[in-house]
């Protein structure tokens, strides 16, 4: 199994959602991110770590340092099901190519669905193909 699917099985066998992993490719570090409603608690990342730590040795998983953390207020949006639950919240959303010129948009999360996002901004809406979603991120109401 790879890496992604065991921290998933792992991860969702607990009752969170893994949402993201970084692994740099210097200095063995592991960062995975997890969420659940109502969010992540400082016990919640440490449960998570403790059993990581213990899968990750059986299944002969190598890395020197394992960070488990909430995804925070900024949290990136990877999948279409992370853009339908967060719809109604503002988002910034870059592109790998141009769409009208234009590679970086900030606005309200409308839908999405059908491998689309639909987003509103400054009053229009503005339909992005989920495909050419170079990195996406909430934007944190402070």
């Amino acid at each position: 199994m790879d890496l992604n699917g065991l921290l998933e099985m792992t991860v969702t066998g607990m009752g969170y959602e893994l949402v993201g992993i970084e692994r740099p490719a210097r200095g063995g570090l592991l960062r995975v991110y997890i969420d659940k409603p109502g969010g992540i608690s400082v016990d919640d990342c440490a449960t998570v770590s403790h059993q990581l730590n213990r899968v990750l040795t059986v299944e002969n998983v190598s890395y020197d340092r394992l960070e488990v953390s909430s995804p925070g207020l900024d949290r990136l949006l990877k999948k279409e099901r992370d853009f339908v639950r967060f719809a109604g919240q503002k988002a910034w959303v870059r592109m790998r190519v141009p769409l009208e010129g234009q590679r970086n948009f900030t606005g309200v999360v409308r839908e999405a669905g059908a491998g689309k996002v639909q987003l509103e901004v400054e009053g229009k809406v503005v339909s992005l193909d989920l495909g050419e979603v170079e990195t996406a991120r909430l934007v944190p109401n402070i």
